[in-house]
């Protein structure tokens, strides 16, 4: 037998009975929030928002997280995950019923900023994984939660437009993503067992409240490193995610149906990624060339999403797309297109070119995306005690926050005054250049690995 298959052979089965309850208080917690995403630009132009008002509105929740996600993950380090998983929870459900029940945009904001500031549902989640799992099988397990994300992702925007087009309310989508949350609750509350007994809880309670926590761990070597791969890798895939729905409108004619579609299909990689692949190769590689082996991927995926050929759907028709955008009148999509100032594609050159071409790109994109967060997030728990479990895998969130409110305005500068394909494009020789740095600075995690191996 290879040592590789050794390796694999010998990682720690996971215990269901723990895992089950984690991964479905993720899934639905995730269903409630991404009813909200893909309609939150509306709540905020319901109330007369121009593009600077609604982008201040979706950056609201991630600026608030960047604050909060430490504080919560420190103190879910000090008193368990199960209380600060339903305080973390209720926030999250009382900011969905105040965004239901928004008469104002300064109520729309504030309802982000309340979800933002407690809502450290998916790392506390990550932290009780942790609790559960060690060095051979916990990329497996974070794998189980990103599956967990991904297929909220999935259903999540369905249920939306299901409860939007049933009551042509944006109060009922809010609503639903409440009834969701309260669910995830009760699942917390019943079914959740606490994986952090109190003699294994930190006792000290220096720096939990600090706002320098997060500089503390960027300071270490090894855990600075990580952690700003994480930062740096999410400013780059989230620019991509940002903005590919507005680049397939100009290269390739996608409306929202298409677009919903191919959102369908990266889901249903990662998903399968997460769930069936991702344990396996983390045995055989180790998480440290997993994650080089993810930025890889994500660079080669975003290469090849720059280089689609601009050749519309067979069934586009520029008068109609542009009829489509334009004929209701001044509308929140209209204000942000027109701002960026993008140019519809032409009626000839339609085909299956592009199609093909982009649907090929976002295999490497999408895996690459499945592996890179669970392997990081492994690392930074090997880097730290225990006991900090929740605190660094707090400041991991809070930098992926930081990242997400960032990287749109990034994208969007880079797309209005350098054309449609340069995101992607400087995106890859960055997301190239992580990939050689994670080569070295990953290096002493791949020395355990190989030391694992020989054992």
């Amino acid at each position: 037998m290879r040592v590789n298959d050794t390796a694999a052979a010998e990682q720690t089965p996971l215990d269901r009975r723990r895992v089950l309850p984690i991964f479905i208080l993720v899934f639905v917690d995730i269903l409630g929030l991404t009813v909200i995403l893909p309609l939150l630009h509306l709540y905020a132009a319901a109330f007369g928002a121009g593009p600077l008002e609604i982008a201040l509105a979706i950056a609201a929740f991630p600026l608030a997280q960047l604050v909060g996600l430490p504080v919560m993950g420190a103190l879910s380090d000090r008193y368990g995950r199960k209380p600060l998983l339903l305080i973390s929870q209720a926030t999250t459900c009382l900011s969905f019923i105040m965004l239901g029940l928004a008469t104002s945009l300064e109520l729309v904001i504030l309802s982000r900023l309340l979800d933002g500031l407690f809502g450290a549902n998916l790392s506390t989640a990550q932290a009780a994984l942790s609790d559960i799992t060690d060095e051979t099988n916990r990329t497996r397990g974070l794998g189980i939660i990103g599956a967990a994300f991904g297929l909220g992702f999935i259903f999540g925007p369905i249920i939306a437009l299901i409860s939007l087009e049933l009551t042509n309310s944006l109060a009922m989508p809010a609503f639903t993503a409440a009834i969701y949350s309260f669910v995830s609750i009760l699942v917390t509350s019943f079914l959740f067992k606490e994986t952090r007994p109190p003699e294994t809880r930190g006792t000290s309670q220096q720096l939990w409240l600090s706002p320098l926590m997060t500089l503390r761990y960027l300071l270490k070597p090894s855990l600075g490193m990580l952690l700003l791969l994480m930062f740096a890798q999410q400013i780059i895939f989230f620019g991509y995610e940002s903005l590919l729905g507005l680049f397939t409108l100009t290269r390739l004619g996608f409306l929202g149906r298409g677009n919903a579609v191919l959102f369908l299909v990266i889901g249903l990689i990662l998903v399968t990624v997460q769930l069936r692949f991702i344990g396996r190769w983390s045995a055989r590689l180790g998480d440290g060339r997993l994650a080089t082996l993810a930025l890889g991927l994500l660079a080669l995926g975003l290469l090849l999403t720059a280089t689609t050929p601009e050749s519309p759907h067979p069934l586009y028709l520029r008068e109609i797309v542009a009829r489509d955008l334009l004929g209701a009148g001044q509308s929140a999509t209209e204000a942000m297109i027109g701002d960026f100032g993008i140019e519809l594609p032409g009626n000839e050159n339609r085909g299956f070119s592009g199609v093909l071409w982009l649907l090929v790109a976002v295999v490497p994109v999408s895996v690459g995306a499945g592996l890179i967060r669970p392997a990081l997030n492994s690392l930074i728990t090997q880097s730290v005690a225990a006991h900090e479990y929740g605190r660094a895998l707090g400041v991991s969130a809070a930098l992926v926050s930081a990242a997400n409110a960032c990287a749109p305005l990034i994208a969007g500068l880079i797309f209005q005054g350098m054309g449609s394909s340069a995101p992607f494009a400087i995106g890859a020789v960055l997301m190239a250049l992580l990939c050689l740095l994670s080569i070295v600075a990953l290096r002493p995690a791949n020395a355990r690995a190989n030391r694992a191996e020989k054992g």
